[in-house]
């Protein structure tokens, strides 16, 4: 019998762990990071004034999830947005990210969420998987099914 792995909500004073993983999810995708120490402060605001949802998986912690729901003018009641999903790799294909998202389902739940969204990298073959397996699917839109395209600009 596999091993039931926990998850729970984060509190502030797990902001130096989320920061961590958050500083090394960055960097193992290639993208900059503003160090731990600006992350942390960052995640403890965010707990604390309640903008963003922090899920934690595992002893080490060995994953996490940052969600967050927002009103939209599409649904009555929020739309739940992964923001962040990760797990260390050398822990990854454990069932990890598969219970950190069985409680981000329990989460928009529990808020009334009229669904969820995320973006992930097309490279990104497991998180693809992960997500896939819950009915997530790349949308495809309008009469000339184009792909939905993410779209940044820095300040």
């Amino acid at each position: 019998m596999d091993a039931v792995i926990e998850v729970r909500h984060a509190t502030a004073s797990d902001a130096g762990s989320l920061a961590r993983m958050l500083h090394d999810f960055n960097l193992e995708f290639g993208d900059p990071s503003p160090g731990t120490e600006v992350i942390e402060r960052r995640v403890a605001a965010f707990i604390e004034n309640g903008r963003m949802t922090y899920l934690l998986a595992g002893e080490g912690p060995d994953g996490f999830a940052q969600i967050s729901f927002k009103p939209s003018v599409w649904a009555d009641t929020p739309i739940g947005y992964i923001d962040e999903l990760y797990v260390v790799p050398g822990l990854r294909r454990r069932g990890i990210g598969t219970a950190l998202m069985e409680e981000i389902f329990e989460e928009a739940r529990n808020r009334n969420a009229a669904g969820m969204e995320l973006v992930t990298g097309e490279d990104d073959y497991g998180a693809r998987a992960l997500y896939e397996k819950y009915g997530f699917r790349n949308e495809i839109e309008g009469v000339n099914n184009t792909r939905s395209l993410f779209y940044e600009l820095d300040f």
